[in-house]
């Protein structure tokens, strides 16, 4: 049997598409673990489903699966799926707010159940017939108010699924309808009956005991969690809003020499736009005209506004502080600098450390295993006491105090806040997986040029004739060489007409000054006195350039590449951190020698005179001793050093290679964001695990407690709300972290 032209027809591999979903209906991390098992058991496709986010993050093949797929498959396990939708215009409704929906429930249950509450646990407020008003007020609270529960449990139901819903149903459901039994069948429902609130469940009572109490305020405490973590969670994610809602709104075009208004979406690679003082720069750009300073600090956190000139890159969102600009776009819509910090943001934001993943395994079988723990409890209480109250009241404080939110929120909670407050402070956590490396680093390589060093040259000494700097610099206006610039920025001023202007490669540039012939570089021996300058220079690592005049060398310029006045200080914080700090750099040992010790390095902590796969070479070498490797780079030259490293830190100032080859991007061009990734990082792992801790010990201590007895519903009740509460506050201290610099 042969095979037909179809089964012989080679498959094309599809290219892998990414796609976020928004899901609706989720009530706790087990709903969103059920959501993922059932997209990653579809045929090509990888999908990661957040709770705290309350979105899916799907990688698939679209050849076999398409988004219709998706979201049939979410549909099906009983929840709801949407792609996002495209931002709202101003004159469009808005949706319902969900939270306020909450709060209505949350306050109509709450006013409801206090009298219940009190009537209940006081029995001086206990008139003839008190229990059926109470009844009359319980009931809306337990039905109505606990909706929710109820419909997402119905839900899990049918799908043959159990949640956090399915315990807390089950739990007011119980108490209400033995509330109703006693009432109606037992002897709770005669004249004169009094109840009294007990912490312990108390024992031989059986027909007269009502749980009225148990139900509405259980549904009171859960409402109160769900919507405190409802609010807390759109708190975590603030930062992120607020980070993408820095950018303009419109921006004023210059169309044939006149200024049009048009809206930020009909801007254009090449299009010219005017930035006035307090205005913000409407996208990525190069300054065509004026000067300005420009606030950076929204999106790098720094506070000194920075100058710009024709030439200089702007980025959108920041703030013209100064003078006006004239802007020649380069970058518009999805490609801008704001977007790709969005991107990288919501990506980190969407994902999960692998801390979680236990807590995931856990959560994914706990509330089978608890609804056995209940059931095993009203047995064992029936079996050795025959007290059916007692059995009933243990059983159903275990259905209330194990639901597993606070697992749930433990992870995505803080990673929303860390990541968060990272972007406030220009520093972009790619993956929650990088927060496990940070902790592990404790050797960090530093590129030199444009990561210690400012990566621009800068004259540094003159000596010689009082001349030297202003007929130098006039010489080399007319070159765009780097040491040529550096000259005449440190001259300033109007500079003297040059003639004759003359440049040879690799020697120098010559013209005539004021009536002499000036030569700026070249080879001419040099005085005793200027040779010795010239040699000090050489051996410190920087490039001494001879001025020449009249046919003899009259002085000598020095001219380096600058440290950054943040390197020294940054460097001895990264040493704080427990981290060993290396430069490594492609120039000659005298010049990064001289750059470390002025750094606070020693001779050893530097390698030098390496190629880009010298850099690889370096990294793989440390790890081959066992060490655990960070990589801060800016460069394209950086890229594969930053992608073989443990962890990769690239500088936002630096090329777009070595930003996607690395794990976290500093948007800010100095070393103190480095400190400020790993501390951030750590401090971020470190209230993760806080949060697990607590969220397991709550469990593993009171589920036992409730088993045995020792635990009312209605406490257990509170229990519960407070736990997922407090670990959603927890994570919100994250939104004081500051600054390395800032802290001091």
């Amino acid at each position: 049997m042969t095979a037909g032209p179809e089964a012989a027809r080679p498959q094309v591999q599809s290219p892998p598409a990414e796609v976020r979903l928004d899901i609706t209906g989720m009530t706790c991390a087990s709903c969103a673990n059920r959501i993922e098992r059932k997209l990653n058991k579809l045929d090509g496709v990888q999908a990661s489903v957040n709770y705290a986010t309350e979105a899916a993050t799907v990688r698939f093949d679209p050849a076999r699966v398409d988004t219709d797929r998706l979201l049939a498959t979410v549909a099906a396990a009983g929840y709801a799926a949407a792609l996002p939708a495209p931002p709202a215009a101003e004159d469009e409704p808005v949706a319902a707010d969900p939270e306020a929906a909450l709060r209505q429930r949350l306050l109509v249950s709450a006013a409801l159940a206090l009298p219940v509450l009190l009537l209940s646990m006081v029995p001086a407020l206990q008139f003839d017939d008190w229990q059926w008003l109470a009844l009359t007020l319980a009931s809306p609270v337990a039905v109505w108010g606990a909706w929710p529960f109820h419909r997402a449990a119905v839900v899990n139901a049918r799908h043959g699924a159990s949640t956090m819903d399915t315990l807390v149903s089950i739990g007011i459901t119980a108490a209400y309808l033995w509330s109703l039994w006693a009432l109606f069948l037992g002897d709770a429902g005669t004249t004169g009956m009094t109840m009294s609130f007990q912490l312990l469940p108390e024992r031989g009572t059986g027909g007269d005991e009502l749980y009225l109490e148990v139900a509405s305020a259980v549904t009171v405490f859960l409402l109160a969690g769900r919507y405190a973590e409802a609010r807390a969670r759109r708190r975590s994610g603030a930062a992120l809003t607020a980070l993408l809602e820095l950018g303009a709104r419109d921006a004023a075009v210059l169309r044939d020499g006149t200024e049009v208004r048009v809206p930020i979406g009909q801007l254009a690679v090449g299009d010219r736009f005017v930035v006035r003082p307090g205005e913000k720069v409407a996208t990525d750009g190069v300054v065509v005209s004026g000067t300005s300073a420009v606030d950076l600090s929204m999106l790098t956190g720094e506070s000194v506004p920075v100058e710009v000139a024709p030439g200089d890159r702007v980025t959108g969102a920041t703030v013209n502080v100064g003078g006006r600009l004239v802007v020649e776009a380069t970058r518009v819509g999805e490609a801008t600098t704001l977007a790709q910090l969005g991107r990288l943001v919501t990506a980190a934001q969407s994902g999960k450390a692998p801390v979680q993943r236990l807590a995931d395994r856990v959560s994914a079988v706990f509330v089978p295993v608890v609804l056995v723990i209940a059931v095993g409890t009203l047995l064992g209480w029936l079996l050795t006491t025959g007290d059916v109250t007692a059995a009933f009241t243990a059983a159903v404080a275990v259905l209330v105090i194990a639901c597993p939110c606070a697992l749930g929120l433990a992870t995505p909670t803080a990673l929303l806040v860390g990541t968060g407050r990272g972007a406030q402070l220009g520093v972009l956590i790619k993956g929650p997986e990088v927060l496990e490396s940070t902790r592990r680093v404790d050797t960090v390589l530093l590129d030199k040029t444009g990561t210690v060093t400012t990566g621009q040259m800068s004259l540094v000494d003159v000596a010689g004739h009082p001349d030297t700097l202003r007929l130098a610099a006039a010489v080399e206006a007319g070159s765009e060489h780097p040491i040529a610039r550096a000259i005449v920025a440190a001259a300033g001023g109007p500079l003297p007409p040059v003639t004759g202007f003359a440049s040879q490669a690799g020697i120098g540039v010559s013209g005539t000054v004021e009536g002499r012939r000036v030569v700026v570089g070249g080879r001419d021996e040099l005085p005793a006195e200027l040779a010795a300058v010239a040699d000090a220079a050489e051996a410190a690592g920087r490039t001494a350039v001879r001025v020449a005049w009249d046919g003899e060398v009259r002085g000598v310029l020095v001219v380096a590449d600058t440290v950054k006045p943040s390197s020294a200080a940054a460097i001895g914080r990264l040493r704080g951190l427990g981290l060993a700090p290396v430069l490594v750099t492609g120039d000659n040992a005298g010049a990064a020698v001289a750059v470390a010790r002025s750094v606070g390095l020693a001779a050893d902590e530097v390698v030098a005179g390496v190629l880009p796969a010298g850099k690889v070479d370096v990294v793989r070498r440390l790890q081959a001793e066992g060490r655990v490797v960070a990589m801060v780079g800016d460069g394209v030259n950086d890229a594969p050093a930053l992608a073989q490293a443990d962890l990769g830190l690239a500088m936002g100032s630096g090329t777009d290679v070595a930003i996607e080859a690395s794990d976290l991007t500093l948007v800010r061009a100095d070393l103190d964001a480095a400190v400020d990734a790993v501390r951030l990082s750590r401090r971020t792992l470190a209230v993760i695990r806080g949060n697990l801790f607590w969220a397991f010990a709550y469990n593993v201590a009171l589920v036992p407690l409730a088993a045995l007895g020792f635990l009312n519903p209605v406490l257990a009740g509170l229990a519960m709300a407070a736990s997922s509460v407090l670990v959603v506050a927890n994570s919100l201290r994250l939104r004081g972290f500051r600054s390395a610099v800032d802290a001091g």
